[in-house]
């Protein structure tokens, strides 16, 4: 049996020091793998429901057959896994802040780092997803303005409950609908939250978007018992209006 606990990489980056540690769980009797910024947790492996709904719930919403989806945030990867397991997915691109985060994935430090990085569908593109949704490239670097069907985002811990104070304009009317118009005639808008739903965030999607729904994700808790709950957020926009011939 190998060690206990082992810190696989630890790098100071501009938002505070990122590591990525391995751990025995003795009583579950697994290893897992988790990611701090500074002494707060981002993601565990053992916590990863609400990640994997974000891309199922998103995408099921999403129109067509032939879909050109955005993940912001790679961390473990488990959205993004998701989403390539859709087999209407048909390119994905991961935008991630970090190169760090990249890199594992690269290097195998991760579970699925061999699935995201040999999946011809899936590009990693270290940049801030944030500046890059009202910026005039867009979301992917390499084709100007491009459209999606589907933008995922999984980085903050809610609209509320920020990693960096630069995050929260996003979260407003006017950055909202800059977004939307980044994304296809009904195509999606989806956000994971570990905060209940809240009428007031809803209520700023819903003047961006033409359709928001929150919807609860229960999960049962592996430690301690009982259940956990996040919300997933799913948006449309407009869809293309037809015009009546005569």
């Amino acid at each position: 049996m190998g060690a206990l606990f082992e810190e696989l990489d630890w790098r100071p980056t501009p938002m505070g020091a990122v590591s990525l540690r391995r751990r025995r769980d003795p009583s579950l009797r697994v290893d897992v793998y988790e990611i701090k910024l500074d002494e707060d947790f981002l993601m565990s492996s053992l916590w990863t429901v609400g990640e994997t709904e974000l891309a199922r719930l998103g995408l099921a919403a999403a129109p067509g057959d032939a879909l050109d989806v955005v993940v912001g945030g790679l961390g473990l990867g488990y959205t993004a896994h998701a989403a390539l397991d859709n087999p209407r997915v048909r390119s994905l691109v991961v935008v991630e802040m970090l190169a760090e985060v990249i890199g594992w994935h690269h290097a195998r430090l991760v579970p699925l780092g061999e699935r995201l990085t040999t999946d011809d569908r899936c590009r990693l593109e270290e940049g801030d997803f944030f500046a890059m949704a009202s910026s005039r490239t867009g979301l992917d670097p390499q084709i100007l303005g491009r459209r999606f069907h589907a933008v995922l985002l999984d980085i903050d811990h809610s609209p509320r409950h920020v990693l960096d104070p630069r995050h929260a304009p996003f979260y407003r009317p006017g950055p909202l609908s800059g977004l939307a118009a980044r994304i296809h005639p009904g195509g999606v808008f989806a956000l994971w939250s570990n905060d209940p739903p809240d009428d007031g965030f809803t209520a700023v999607l819903g003047e961006a978007f033409a359709e928001v729904t929150a919807q609860v994700v229960e999960f049962p808790n592996p430690i301690h018992g009982g259940t956990e709950a996040n919300t997933v957020y799913v948006a449309r926009t407009r869809p293309e209006v037809e015009i009546a011939r005569p």
